[in-house]
């Protein structure tokens, strides 16, 4: 494993895996992960797989332009650099299901196979009402093919406070500290098992395993879209990614921005 080590000694991370993290980068601070993974992605630094983690990140992004915040050195911000050239642009959502699924299944081995803990779409990390995690997952293309993949993920691990009640995290759900490292090492073996899933070509199972473990999926919720709130149910996702909602009889489909959850 490369392990590059900055400003002080870090304990070494070691998953078992075939390339997920055998190159890990690790920042004591930096404005953002999928930032620094990028600049290695583009000057050609990063092989597949490289993971880039920090205690500190200072303008993490998420979902909807919005900033990532976590307390430092309590939670788990890293970024993965994939290189997925088999799949092709127009099922890039793929991707962002297979690490949704990764996440979740990493979290079932600490927190059990509690019907709370789902995804929430496209893929933030709920406990029931409360969000636990977040993804975002930045693509590069390269004619129909992805050149790379930036796959930014910030996970609430030993942080007990926060400032909107909506965020939770494992040290809140099961009232114990836990050692980063260690989690780290477990999350990108999962990461690796969804990854190499993806590119076997299993998507059937990926497909049905994501709305198996949706947020809201089938049951009837109110929701806002073009400043109209009206009450529907969550039936799927489609291919590229949108979600389907059933309304008095009717199915839309919403991209990112276009729907409000209430």
């Amino acid at each position: 494993m490369n392990v590059t080590k900055y400003e002080k000694q870090v304990e070494a991370i070691y998953p078992q895996t075939l390339f997920t993290g055998q190159q890990l980068v690790w920042l004591p601070e930096c404005p953002s992960t999928n930032t620094e993974a990028y600049q290695l992605a583009v000057q050609n630094r990063a092989t597949d797989g490289c993971c880039v983690i920090t205690d500190k990140q200072t303008a993490g992004r998420g979902q909807r332009g919005n900033q990532w915040e976590a307390a430092p050195g309590e939670n788990l911000t890293l970024s993965v650099v994939w290189h997925p050239g088999f799949l092709p642009a127009a099922d890039q959502f793929l991707l962002s299901q297979a690490v949704a699924l990764a996440v979740h299944d990493w979290l079932v081995t600490l927190l059990g196979p509690d019907p709370a803990l789902r995804v929430k779409w496209p893929n933030d990390i709920f406990f029931g009402n409360q969000k636990l995690g977040g993804i975002l997952i930045e693509n590069t293309l390269s004619g129909p093919k992805i050149q790379h993949s930036i796959v930014g993920i910030g996970l609430n691990i030993n942080q007990r406070q926060f400032g909107v009640p909506t965020a939770t995290s494992l040290a809140c759900l099961t009232g114990r500290a836990y050692s980063l490292p260690t989690l780290v090492a477990r999350l990108l073996e999962s990461l690796e098992r969804r990854y190499l899933q993806l590119r076997s070509g299993k998507v059937g199972a990926l497909r049905a395993e994501y709305l198996r473990v949706l947020y809201r999926f089938q049951e009837e919720h109110e929701y806002e879209a073009a400043g109209r709130r009206f009450s529907g149910q969550i039936v799927g996702v489609d291919e590229i990614g949108r979600l389907a909602v059933a309304t008095k009889g009717e199915l839309h489909y919403f991209d990112l921005k276009e729907i409000r959850y209430i």
